[in-house]
C-alpha cells in the first residue's frame, strides 16, 4: 500500500493520463496474479473436488455412460439404481444418477427422491470399513487397544462376562475380522426385531447385548457377520479419543478429505449408529476409495498408515464361496482375470468397489433394502456396464 501511495504522488509528475494507464496495468498485474495463485492452490489442496476425465482418455469405451442410462431404464435387473460413480487414475469418468424410491436407515420411507451431486445417501454397513479405517487411525496414534488385547476385559463394568474363560479370549483381532464366536443372526430383514443388529439397537446397554451373546465357537476359528463387533470397535475408538465418533472421524478422515456434508445417523441418545449409521454424497464415499487405492495418503498427508491397509486387506476368513473378510472390509478377485479387489457393502445395493491392478475405484448407490437379491444390481453394474468398457482389463 505505501509503495502505491509513493507511486501515486510521482505520478502526479508525469501526467494524469499516463498515471491512469500505469494504474491500470498494475491491477491486471497484480489481479492475475491473485487469479493464478487461487487457481494454483486449489489444484494443490487435496480437499478440492474430482479432476474430471472423459471414458476415453480413461481407457474405457466412450459409450459406457449411454450404455448404463440405457441399462438403468430399460432392464429390470437395473430396478432402483440411485447413483454410479467410476474414477480411474485419481480422476472421475463416469458420475450418473437416477430417480428411485429411497428409506432413510431408522427413518421413515422418504419416497420418490430425484438424486444428485449434493445429494447424500445411505452408506449402511459401508460405514463398517469405515469404522475399521478409523481403528488403524486411532491404533497409530495409541487411542485404543493392541489387536490381542482381550475384548470383553476393555469394558470393566462387565466383571461377569470376562469370568468365563472362554469369552475373555475374545480379542479386538476378532472383532476387526468377525470371528467373535457368539452366537449372531443378520440374515433376517433389519426390520425383523430378532436381527441381531436390529435388537443390538434396541438393548439398553448396546456393548453389552454383543458381549454376552451365547459363545457357539472358538473365538477365531469362524466367520459370521457381526454388526455388534464393529459397534464395539468404535465405541473403543470414541472412549479411547474421548471424543464422540464422528467428531473423531471428521477430524482425521472427512475433513483432510474436503467431506463436509456427512451425517451418522444416532439414536435417542446420541449414541451413533457405527455398524450401519453413515450418510455421504457418493462422490465423497468414492473419496474413501481413492484413498485406500492411494495407500491411505491424501496430498502430502498419510491420513492412514499403509502398514494398517495391509493388516485390514489381508484375508483373514474365509466368508463365503468366492470372498474372503479382512479387517472389515471384503477381499475378492475378478472371474475374469484372477485380479485382487476390495470392497464394502450394504443393505440395499450400497457399494465401494477398489481394483488396485486397474487403478479403478466404483461406488454404486441403490433403495433395495432388504430384498433377497439386492447384490443382483451392483453385481450387474460391474459385469455388464463398468468391466466390458475398460479396453485394457
Amino acid at each position: 500500500m505505501i509503495d502505491i501511495l509513493i507511486f501515486h504522488r510521482k505520478a502526479r509528475s508525469i501526467g494524469h493520463r499516463m498515471y491512469l494507464m500505469l494504474t491500470r496495468c498494475l491491477l491486471l498485474v497484480l489481479g492475475s496474479l491473485i487469479l493464478a495463485f487461487s487457481f494454483n492452490s486449489a489444484q494443490a489442496d487435496p480437499s478440492y473436488d474430482w479432476q474430471r476425465i472423459s471414458p476415453g482418455e480413461a481407457g474405457f469405451l466412450p459409450n459406457m455412460a449411454e450404455k448404463l442410462d440405457d441399462l438403468a431404464v430399460q432392464t429390470k435387473e437395473f430396478d432402483n439404481l440411485h447413483a454410479v460413480i467410476v474414477a480411474r487414475g485419481g480422476k472421475l469418468v463416469l458420475e450418473r444418477y437416477y430417480e428411485g424410491e429411497d428409506r432413510r436407515t431408522r427413518g421413515p420411507a422418504l419416497g420418490t427422491v430425484k438424486f444428485g451431486p449434493d445429494v447424500k445417501h445411505d452408506l449402511r454397513s459401508v460405514t463398517k470399513s469405515i469404522v475399521g479405517l478409523l481403528y488403524g487411525v486411532a491404533l497409530a496414534d495409541g487411542k485404543v487397544p493392541d489387536l490381542d488385547q482381550s475384548l470383553v476385559r476393555q469394558f470393566p463394568a462387565y466383571e461377569d462376562l470376562a469370568a468365563d474363560p472362554k469369552r475373555g479370549r475374545m480379542t479386538v483381532r476378532h472383532a476387526l475380522s468377525m470371528t467373535l464366536g457368539t452366537a449372531w443372526d443378520e440374515g433376517l430383514p433389519y426390520t425383523d426385531p430378532r436381527n441381531s443388529e436390529t435388537a443390538m439397537d434396541r438393548a439398553p446397554d448396546r456393548y453389552r447385548y454383543v458381549l454376552e451373546r451365547p459363545m457357539v465357537t472358538e473365538p477365531g476359528t469362524r466367520w459370521n457377520y457381526n454388526g455388534g463387533a464393529t459397534a464395539v470397535l468404535a465405541k473403543l475408538i470414541s472412549r479411547g479419543t474421548e471424543q464422540p465418533l464422528l467428531d473423531y472421524a471428521r477430524e482425521t478422515l472427512f475433513e483432510p478429505l474436503g467431506i463436509t456434508d456427512v451425517e451418522w445417523v444416532a439414536d435417542a441418545g446420541r449414541e451413533p449408529f457405527a455398524a450401519s449409521g453413515l450418510r455421504m454424497r457418493p462422490r465423497d464415499l468414492a473419496k474413501i476409495g481413492q484413498l485406500v487405492l492411494d495407500r491411505g495418503a491424501w496430498g502430502e498427508s498419510q491420513l492412514v498408515p499403509s502398514e494398517w491397509l495391509d493388516q485390514s486387506f489381508t484375508p483373514r476368513v474365509q466368508a463365503s464361496h468366492h470372498r474372503e473378510y479382512g479387517y472389515q472390509w471384503w477381499l475378492g478377485k475378478l472371474r475374469h482375470n484372477d485380479q485382487p479387489w476390495i470392497g464394502t457393502f450394504g443393505n440395499g445395493g450400497q457399494r465401494l468397489f477398489i481394483v488396485p491392478s486397474l487403478e479403478l475405484v466404483v461406488v454404486i448407490t441403490a433403495g433395495n433394502y432388504n430384498k433377497p437379491d439386492q447384490w443382483k444390481l451392483p453385481v450387474a453394474v460391474m459385469s455388464k456396464v463398468v468391466l466390458p468398457a475398460l479396453r485394457d482389463r
